[in-house]
């Protein structure tokens, strides 16, 4: 964990090196300056010679403009270091979260991400800059202090010597039950993001169940849960205060009696007592600042692992040591595919970084019915149109995120183009495979920028092309702005008809090799999911295209039709054999024209 987040200061290691170096430069001005007033008291003001007076004022202002100097020059360098080490630690997450695959991104909550991304980066960003400055000011400035208290009086530096005893027991016991309370506030913080993003993603449909009460009591419950432990946390830190007064009023008060009495007896001046004075303050104000930077290191603690959690976790799916990158032909075959979401015995265990699988057990009749994949077994050729049907549950969605590698299967094997899914490069096999997915996401821009994301190089009419295949063009042209109208976040200005025909579009810009529609015009009208089916097959005959849909009526015209029900694959014919063959095609096909409700049924 440690090299993983130290391998981000990266090039702000020369400024994280500088901060404590200045830092300890103005350390030593700060105790030097009260052994100089010392001096300039006795053999100055108490002596009545004024050139002592001016000469050790010189070296006090002298001093003192050294220690703003050094002071300035290392809060510039630590601020650099630490929002740049910050600024690497987002950068690193976010890269490795672009790389992770699917079955990786279902590990973490996206509430949790956000946290990760912001929370506790902020917490490490603070607990670094610390580290550079207090951490190197405060024992540094603790032990000079004592030094030069030994030098001054050693019999009247026991005072400080009790006095640290009785401080650090009683910080330690504070901190400790602190560091424990702040381990649990980030979960709070958690349990909070995920109740805002919730209800903001979904605030329609809050408004539209007449829910904002019950969503306001959860967020409440949640903020009161982070309050309570905050609280608890800012209570037992506030002790500090109360108990580095008495421990403070304690030293003057001894400092003063015995200092006093020394003073009577010839063996201490009145400067040495003041200077001893200033050294009890730095002294105690060094231990308050050690236990804030340990309660800080401890809160980071939980941040720190929680980040390294995810710069550290290589992706299920990476490309292969020596990759393909051409990929012939839109053909797709499984062979006794086998997919879980989630296992029991094929649990990923992280050991020294590397992903290793535990000992599976041999497949038995009743294992698919834990399975969203099983035994699946099919080959489909090159420009060919499958449809795939199914209740829901049966495995439809599974079976396409395997094709491009958004997962891979458990068991078995899946070629595409004549090869294993496993040999490709992923960009090339992911740009040959456009999947338009159940949930279509639009960002926020022009019409134009959603469709370019298909392909950055896109022309205006290679759009026009697109957006005229997936009936698009029909309500983009009605638009004022035609294709620079903007696109509000998520879409919310389309319609899902819209929204659905906008991203069979931008997918057909990829000029894919395979095509898959994911109930992708299940938005659309019949009239319009038929023109979109014809336009496909006609125009884009070399592409395979894969329909996936609720209505037979969607894939009844494909070349053949895939029936899944539970994970398995019941049938793969033409529509018509279906009805005579296969019994679940032949109740879907009755219910779906009975109208009397959809096949889940």
């Amino acid at each position: 964990m440690l090299k993983t987040l130290y391998q981000q200061i990266r090039q702000y290691r020369t400024a994280a090196l500088l901060t404590p170096a200045f830092t300890a430069l103005e350390v030593l001005m700060d105790v030097l300056i009260p052994y100089v007033t010392a001096s300039l008291i006795d053999k100055g003001i108490n002596a009545g010679d004024m050139e002592n007076v001016y000469f050790y004022g010189a070296v006090m202002m002298g001093m003192a403009f050294l220690s703003l100097a050094f002071g300035i020059l290392g809060g510039r360098c630590s601020a650099y270091a630490s929002t740049g080490f910050a600024a690497n630690l987002r950068s690193a997450m976010y890269r490795n979260i672009q790389r992770m695959a699917f079955s990786d991104i279902d590990k973490y909550a996206t509430s949790g991400l956000i946290t990760r991304m912001t929370t506790d980066v902020n917490t490490l960003q603070s607990a670094f800059q610390q580290i550079m400055g207090i951490s190197v000011r405060a024992p540094f400035k603790l032990l000079l202090s004592i030094l030069m208290c030994l030098v001054i009086d050693a019999r009247l530096s026991l005072i400080f010597v009790i006095a640290l005893i009785v401080l650090s027991f009683s910080l330690y016991h504070i901190i400790s039950r602190v560091a424990r309370l702040f381990q649990q506030v980030f979960e709070k913080y958690d349990a909070l993001n995920q109740s805002v993003q919730e209800n903001v993603t979904g605030i329609r449909l809050v408004k539209a169940f007449v829910r904002e009460k019950y969503e306001n009591e959860k967020f409440a419950k949640a903020a009161e849960n982070l309050y309570r432990l905050y609280v608890k946390a800012e209570s037992l830190m506030a002790l500090n205060h109360p108990v580095m007064n008495m421990v403070v009023y304690g030293c003057i008060i001894a400092l003063s009696w015995f200092g006093a009495h020394y003073i009577v007896d010839g063996t201490l001046t009145t400067g040495e007592l003041t200077s001893l004075f200033t050294y009890v303050m730095s002294i105690l104000m060094s231990l308050m600042m050690l236990s804030m930077t340990f309660v800080m290191l401890t809160q980071s603690a939980a941040s720190a692992k929680r980040v390294a959690e995810i710069i550290e976790d290589e992706p299920d799916i990476v490309n292969p040591e020596h990759p393909v990158y051409e990929i012939p032909d839109g053909s797709i075959e499984f062979k006794g595919v086998r997919f879980d979401y989630k296992t029991v015995e094929g649990q990923k265990s992280k050991v020294k970084g590397q992903s290793l699988t535990a000992n599976r057990q041999p497949l038995t009749a009743n294992t698919h019915k834990r399975s969203a994949l099983f035994n699946v077994t099919f080959d489909i050729k090159s420009g060919e149109t499958i449809g795939v049907i199914g209740g829901t549950g049966s495995g439809k969605s599974s079976l396409i995120n395997l094709i491009s590698r958004l997962y891979d299967p458990r068991e078995g094997e899946i070629r595409v183009g004549g090869r294993n899914v496993k040999d490709y490069d992923l960009t090339a096999l992911r740009t040959a495979v456009s999947v338009v997915l159940q949930q279509n996401i639009l960002f926020s821009g022009s019409i134009l920028e959603n469709l370019r994301w298909g392909n950055p190089k896109a022309s205006l009419a290679d759009c026009q092309r697109a957006c005229h295949l997936a009936c698009a063009d029909e309500f983009i042209d009605q638009m004022p702005e035609g294709y620079d109208t903007h696109i509000e976040q998520g879409g919310t200005n389309v319609s899902g008809g819209q929204k659905q025909r906008l991203c069979i579009a931008r997918a057909l810009l990829k000029h894919p090799k395979i095509l898959v529609l994911d109930d992708s015009t299940s938005a659309c009208d019949t009239a319009t999911d038929a023109k979109i089916r014809e336009a496909l097959s006609t125009q884009l005959p070399e592409m395979t295209k894969l329909i996936i849909a609720q209505r037979i009526l969607s894939v009844k015209d494909c070349d053949r039709i895939l029936v899944l029900d539970n994970g398995v694959v019941t049938g793969f014919d033409t529509h018509e054999n279906l009805l005579n063959t296969n019994q679940l095609y032949q109740e879907i096909y009755a219910i779906q024209n009975e109208n009397v409700g959809d096949f889940d049924a």
